[in-house]
């Protein structure tokens, strides 16, 4: 049997080793081609886009507008005047009005400077009832804090002539009108009133006052 001829299997080897490095060659060469084709595409766009706006410049650089501080919440003052108003105003149970009503044959009060001519005409209706405050029933502390309040609100409002109802004592104890006689010291404490006369019988007699209060700004 003849030999297998000499170096035949080295030829094969390189044959296979050339045809490997081709197709290395031609797959590194597509490769190439679709990078080159890839940066034309963008390349192109880049320039359609650069066509398409024209030519630019950089923006101008903002001056800064620095912004003021938030404005602090504001203060109540016309509140905080109101409440010292009404503790300059507090009305105390321990005043001494004896010496400051008028008693006669139907009890009044008129501040200094008040003629008697306004308690005469307080008492005969000249000025018309325009408020009333019922106090009868309620405990002490609670009315003059009623009084107080309503006396201040009508004053403010521009309300001349009201009422205070304060009831006729007859359920308190040793049927002694206390409400009517603190109700009277309270009116005397408060600068809003000028004069105070007890009521007519179909207004609340013993039971009741009519109160002139004091025009507004005064």
């Amino acid at each position: 049997m003849p030999s297998k001829p000499p170096g035949l299997k080295s030829l094969a080897d390189l044959k296979s080793v050339q045809r490997t490095l081709a197709e290395t060659r031609e797959r590194e060469a597509a490769q190439a081609a679709a990078r080159a084709a890839a940066e034309k595409k963008r390349l192109a766009e880049q320039d359609l886009f650069s066509r398409a706006i024209g030519a630019t410049q950089p923006l101008r650089r903002q001056a800064a507008v620095p912004l003021a501080p938030e404005p602090p919440a504001p203060i109540p003052f016309q509140h905080q005047l109101d409440e010292q108003r009404v503790l300059r105003e507090s009305i105390s149970d321990e005043f001494d009005v004896t010496t400051l009503l008028d008693v006669d044959d139907a009890m009044s009060f008129r501040r200094p400077g008040i003629g008697t001519d306004v308690t005469r005409k307080l008492r005969a209706g000249e000025w018309a009832i325009q408020r009333q405050v019922d106090l009868h029933g309620l405990r002490s502390d609670a009315a003059r804090e009623a009084l107080g309040a309503f006396i201040r609100t009508a004053h403010r409002q521009g309300v001349r002539c009201v009422r205070v109802v304060h009831g006729k004592g007859l359920g308190s104890p040793g049927k002694q009108p206390v409400l009517k006689t603190k109700a009277q010291r309270w009116l005397i404490q408060k600068n809003e009133v000028l004069a105070f006369v007890q009521a007519k019988p179909a207004e609340g007699g013993a039971g009741a006052l009519v109160v002139l209060l004091a025009p507004v700004g005064r």
